[in-house]
């Protein structure tokens, strides 16, 4: 009765998420839609009770069924007011969150939530005595039960048939709404793909590596930064063509702006490996990425110091075995707070890694950028030009302006740093053939369609989601050392380009050879000499 009655809770009061994506296009008007939503309700009772009928035990039932009253209570909440879909990445990314970037989403407005999803039942499921019964009764009723989930789950899948079928080829994506089943299952497949690439060690990516024979005339070294932005999206991108001019100091500098770019993920734990990797979303493959080597492996392989500097939650594994430094709040406090730091951060310090710095140098920024969903934090006061801003993680309080301010200022405040970093680089000139490359990791939804944030499915993600800004700064010494024709490159920033480009593109700037690369997928190739 435990599991019947926990199976109810969870197949009608968790899964309005899932429902709503099933019966959407569908009129009530339609006799067949009552019939196919009632079938969806039977369906998602009976998965839970066959489910729980399978695993849980006088013993154990109450502390289990609690820890999954409360799990679903927090994942019903973001599914419900950001659109989340808890697929495995997304799980991922749940499991991989630090606690500064965890406390941000939490706030009063859970409260109400919490209260009906999760202290209301757990009143319940306590107050209830689980009666013991005699051993054949038991296994009778435990068998006639599985019977009975077996029996209703196949019948309404039966009922709804052609529509549900389907349905689940076009939109599998919807299988993440199903709760709790969702998380569980995507857990599993993390925990399982973690613990496989943790046994092994990772795939050697460009062996052959080497240097192009131009470099034996060079006569000073590179410094080759490579700035990782955190949630920009192309939309709000002044040099994008927005009608707010978010990017003031970069249009007066002399950089090249790609306004076209696709992101390989939705989210930090896909994109971020991804973007760094030989493979890319074109043959994706995440196990494969995950256990192979990526670019900067390659470039430390021939011969440049590579350094990882993070003002976020890590490296998800691009510079695994290389130097990094992560900005520590409390060595500055007055650029940190709540354990984030804005990413001024990200440059203290920056002059002395290229005056210690022994040959060519490449340097990632991993920025924190618009982090959402305190877009507010993101930037200094100065920054708050466009009012009113929303100041709250909860988006769904404030209005749709509010959001979009907040947002605008903190890109307002990412173009300053880019701005910053090139001014830096400008200083080195006499000393290195400087350049920068900027792109961010995926995009951001700010309520458009009822999304906010980001990591919704790649298939079915919305183009303020994977469609991301990107900026080159090239200096006159880098350009001329290494060949480029600056008008050429020009010539490319409209063209359509992706985060796959990044590896091979990075390779061909540098003149680094090896089997690996591809000319096809180098923006540069044919602007070189």
């Amino acid at each position: 009765m435990l599991a019947v009655a926990s199976s109810l809770f969870f197949g009608f009061a968790c899964n309005s998420a899932f429902l709503t994506g099933v019966l959407a296009g569908r009129s009530w008007i339609d006799p067949a839609t009552w019939v196919f939503s009632a079938a969806m309700l039977v369906m998602l009772t009976a998965l839970h009770l066959l489910l729980r009928s399978l695993v849980l035990h006088r013993w154990f039932a109450r502390p289990v069924l609690s820890v999954l009253i409360v799990a679903t209570a927090f994942a019903t909440y973001y599914m419900q007011r950001f659109g989340v879909y808890l697929d495995p990445s997304m799980l991922r990314n749940v499991l991989r969150t630090d606690v500064a970037e965890a406390s941000e989403l939490f706030g009063l407005g859970m409260v109400p939530h919490l209260l009906f999803y999760a202290v209301l039942p757990l009143l319940v499921l306590w107050r209830l005595r689980v009666a013991k019964r005699p051993l054949l009764r038991a296994l009778a009723v435990r068998v006639v039960t599985l019977i009975g989930a077996t029996g209703l789950l196949i019948g309404s899948v039966l009922l709804v048939f052609q529509d549900f079928s389907a349905l689940m080829r076009n939109q599998k994506e919807l299988r993440y709404l199903v709760t709790p089943a969702n998380y569980l299952y995507s857990s599993a497949r993390v925990l399982v793909s973690d613990t496989r690439h943790a046994a092994k060690a990772r795939e050697v990516v460009g062996a052959d590596t080497r240097r192009a024979p131009s470099w034996a005339t060079r006569t000073r070294p590179a410094l080759f930064v490579i700035a990782v932005g955190e949630t920009a999206r192309a939309a709000n991108w002044g040099l994008n063509g927005y009608a707010r001019q978010t990017t003031p100091e970069l249009a007066a500098l002399d950089v090249l702006n790609f306004s076209d770019v696709t992101a390989c993920g939705t989210n930090t734990e896909t994109s971020l490996p991804c973007m760094f990797s030989a493979i890319g979303r074109r043959d994706y493959d995440e196990d494969r990425i995950r256990g192979s080597e990526s670019l900067l492996h390659v470039l430390n392989r021939a011969g440049f110091q590579v350094l990882w500097r993070d003002n976020q939650s890590g490296c998800k594994g691009v510079c695994e075995g290389l130097p990094q430094q992560q900005i520590d709040p409390a060595q500055l406090p007055e650029l940190c707070a709540e354990g984030r730091c804005l990413d001024d951060a990200l440059l203290q310090g920056l002059d002395t890694v290229a005056r210690d710095a022994q040959g060519d140098l490449v340097v990632v920024l991993h920025m924190l950028g618009n982090h959402g969903p305190t877009y507010s934090k993101r930037y200094p006061d100065r920054f708050r030009r466009f009012t009113p801003t929303c100041d709250t993680g909860e988006l769904r309080r404030c209005s749709r302006e509010e959001i979009v301010n907040a947002y605008d200022n903190a890109l307002l405040y990412t173009d300053h740093i880019l701005a910053r970093t090139i001014a830096l680089l400008k200083e080195r000139q006499a000393r290195f053939d400087p350049a920068l490359l900027y792109v961010s990791d995926h995009g951001e939804s700010l309520g458009e369609n009822g999304l906010y944030l980001h990591g919704v499915p790649y298939a079915i993600a919305p183009e303020e989601q994977t469609k991301v800004p990107m900026v080159w700064w090239l200096s006159d010494g880098f350009t001329s050392s290494f060949g480029l024709d600056r008008n050429c490159l020009a010539g490319q920033t409209a063209r359509p380009w992706a985060h796959d480009h990044l590896f091979h593109s990075v390779l061909g700037l540098l003149q680094v050879e090896t089997s690996v690369y591809e000319r096809k997928l180098d923006i540069s190739a044919a602007c070189r000499r």
